[in-house]
């Protein structure tokens, strides 16, 4: 399989509009339009039925007492761990591309609606659920694509990695809430026929090299 992206290049920076914040001089961030990419595969195994989808960051700091903090850096030494901003469940194997800003096109307060979405596919819950528990404007179920927003203190680039996996099976079986952790698991189980990856690179701090 192949997975390609007009919107970004394997291994480049992901433009800001597909982000969820982009750079700003005076706050240092400012939000941003958050269009869900361009995706598109080719040479598909034979006897796929579906397609999942899921895209992911390695790179988030492990502990949260530096990130965003005026006179502190995250340093690159740090443990890193995942978060996921989009899972896309059941994608017809039909499907051969995902339109720029078809699943998600501004940020949507509290989140966007789930898990089920256009043409009988299904959208898991992304990670910035945890990340807004505690802010009573922004909390609740973030379903769908929500875009990069790396700290803007953290010294090390964040990769972007989507991953769409091809299926024998018509529908994907999730034990659980439709979180990243539940979604992988039911892969691991799940009859994959083959795989392909795309990375995006991404940052907020200007002196970090997108290269």
């Amino acid at each position: 399989m192949q997975l390609i992206s007009h919107s970004f290049k394997d291994g480049q920076a992901i433009p800001g509009e597909f982000a969820f914040a982009v750079p700003d001089a005076a706050q240092h961030v400012a939000l941003s339009s958050n269009r869900n990419p361009h995706l598109a595969w080719s040479d598909v195994p034979a006897g796929t039925q579906s397609f999942v989808l899921v895209c992911h960051d390695p790179d988030v700091p492990s502990r949260g007492d530096d990130v965003n903090q005026e006179g502190r850096e995250v340093t690159a030494d740090l443990p890193r761990i995942d978060f996921f901003h989009w899972l896309l469940l059941d994608i017809p194997a039909s499907t051969t591309e995902i339109a720029a800003g078809s699943h998600s096109d501004g940020i949507t307060p509290r989140g966007k609606p789930g898990p089920t979405t256009m043409g009988g596919m299904r959208h898991g819950i992304n990670d910035y659920t945890a990340w807004f528990a505690g802010d009573d404007q922004m909390k609740g179920d973030y379903h769908g694509y929500d875009g990069p927003c790396p700290p803007w203190n953290d010294t090390l680039v964040h990769h972007y990695i989507f991953t769409l996996y091809a299926l024998a099976t018509p529908t994907l079986t999730v034990n659980g809430p439709l979180t990243g952790a539940n979604v992988l698991a039911a892969l691991k189980a799940a009859p994959v026929l083959g795989q392909a990856s795309l990375t995006g690179l991404y940052s907020l701090n200007p002196s970090v090299p997108l290269n």
